[in-house]
């Protein structure tokens, strides 16, 4: 977009813009959303700026009243499979905070000055000031969801002092925390109360509509003593870098404001940050879905799905390793086999350091599955000698992979292994790094629910099908979002019995 059409977003306050870029007006010292109520400024003094980040480091402070850096991530961020969309992956995962500068350039195969210089032209903002606002948007959350003390804010934020707290809070918000939590207290949720240092809870932000079909997804996937989940709610245990954590995910449409709410029932605070990172990135919350439903809609064979089913999410993942495990074990296979053989595999891993109520496990690491776990597997030899491979791999550090990664690069990382083709390389792209684009085409539900949508049309998408390109390139670069309106097309079309239910590659766990 050049100026003038951002200029004429902002005058027309149009939020589907939100989020993409940033509106910082000279005479105000304050950036906005484009959808900001204020006063349209004049031209002459507009500066537009792609990221939060860079407009802080230019000098800007947030708006307050339209909160500009109240839903963290961009969509463009989320497009991006270049280097600046690896990082901010990895920033909000916390890596900066626990490895430095340093650390980052070296997962991302570059020298941490050539790294600052592609995030600055990329951004508009180096690695340091990213995670500065990465953290300060974590500690905003925190001051008005929840009464934890300042102090202890400011460490499970990633600051390395209240001092650094207090002065960055103040820059960006020019207010003290104090006054910043004060004025935000009208929007805390009722259910929150005092809370220790390892628990709390706090209201989710995300961009309307949101489809709770993701609740659907996670739970008939979940492992019992691991995870469990409803149509409206998910709850599971999970290793982080500092330890084990416990968190739970609700869902009420009837509560007014933001219904989505996090539960932590343990975390060590050092790892906060990753947490809430890696749970937006479970449940699609960074996505812009006015942006990706406007461009499925157009498509005939999606257009009633869209139009039924506003807000889809895609599932995210919390552990990269895991999910290349259970992706492997769900291969052509149903969602109840694969669902029963992670069951027996849960076995070998170590019981949850914080047990309570039906979540008492933590899922094996790549090592536990690699000495032991993989007897526990039945079916094919061949299969489970590859998941066994590919967890020794793991485990020795000759397989690393993870949010750092783009498509590409987890092509040339994971179809070496035995046992991976395309199809699982696409399913753990659209998981873990959230690639947007990907079309399982070869996949068996994929091709139920096209047949399912055509059925539902009288026949209408049928025909359009001999105009429309059967890799539904036409909806790039949201087809990873068209596949999930066709899984959820078969297996509804299964459940209701109106058509079989092959053996299919589409991902069980």
């Amino acid at each position: 977009m050049d100026f003038w059409q951002r200029y004429r977003a902002i005058d027309a306050r149009d939020t589907r813009f939100d989020g993409q870029f940033y509106t910082a007006v000279r005479t105000t010292g304050i950036y906005c959303r484009p959808s900001c109520p204020a006063r349209t400024p004049k031209a002459g003094n507009v500066t537009f700026y792609e990221t939060s980040a860079a407009a802080h480091d230019a000098g800007y402070r947030a708006c307050k009243r339209c909160l500009p850096e109240a839903v963290p991530g961009t969509p463009a961020w989320n497009l991006r499979s270049d280097i600046a969309g690896r990082a901010m992956r990895l920033i909000n995962d916390g890596v900066i905070n626990r490895d430095g500068v340093e650390g980052l350039a070296a997962r991302l195969g570059y020298s941490s000055r050539q790294l600052n210089r592609i995030l600055s032209h990329e951004l508009g903002a180096g690695p340091l000031s990213l995670a500065r606002a990465s953290r300060a948007q974590t500690a905003r959350t925190l001051l008005v969801s929840t009464a934890m003390k300042a102090a202890d804010i400011a460490f499970a934020a990633g600051f390395s002092s209240v001092r650094q707290f207090n002065e960055t809070i103040g820059e960006v918000f020019a207010m003290t925390p104090s006054a910043l939590r004060a004025t935000a207290r009208h929007h805390r949720s009722p259910a929150v109360t005092a809370v220790s240092s390892t628990a709390l809870t706090l209201n989710l932000p995300y961009r309307e509509p949101f489809d709770p079909g993701v609740f659907d997804f996670l739970a008939v996937r979940a492992v019992p003593g691991i995870e469990e989940g409803s149509s409206s709610s998910y709850a599971r245990t999970l290793r982080l870098a500092h330890g084990d954590a416990r968190f739970r995910v609700d869902y009420d449409a009837g509560t007014a404001g933001r219904p989505l709410v996090l539960t932590i029932g343990a975390v060590d605070l050092r790892d906060l940050p990753s947490l809430l990172s890696r749970v937006r990135r479970l449940l699609d919350l960074d996505a812009d879905p006015v942006a990706i439903d406007s461009a499925l809609g157009s498509d005939p064979r999606l257009a009633a799905s869209v139009a039924a089913t506003p807000g889809m999410r895609m599932p995210g993942a919390v552990d990269p390793q895991e999910l290349l495990i259970r992706a492997m074990i769900g291969q052509q296979i149903t969602v109840a086999a694969a669902r029963t053989a992670l069951v027996h595999l849960s076995a070998a891993g170590s019981d949850s350091l914080v047990p309570a109520d039906s979540l008492d496990r933590i899922f094996p690491t790549a090592a536990e599955i690699a000495e032991t776990g993989f007897r526990l597997l039945r079916g094919p030899q061949r299969r489970i000698d590859s998941v066994r491979d590919a967890a020794a791999a793991m485990a020795a550090g000759a397989l690393d992979f993870g949010y750092g990664d783009d498509l590409p690069a987890l092509e040339t990382k994971l179809l070496p292994l035995s046992g991976v083709g395309p199809w699982t390389v696409g399913y753990v792209a659209m998981r873990v790094i959230g690639a947007p684009d990907v079309f399982l085409a070869n996949d068996a539900a994929v091709r139920n629910g096209i047949r399912s949508l055509a059925l539902g049309t009288g026949g209408a998408a049928v025909s359009a099908e001999t105009r429309l390109s059967p890799d539904f390139r036409e909806l790039s670069p949201w087809r990873s979002y068209a596949t999930m309106h066709l899984w959820r097309a078969a297996a509804a079309a299964q459940t209701a019995g109106r058509m079989p239910s092959p053996p299919s590659k589409k991902a069980k766990s």
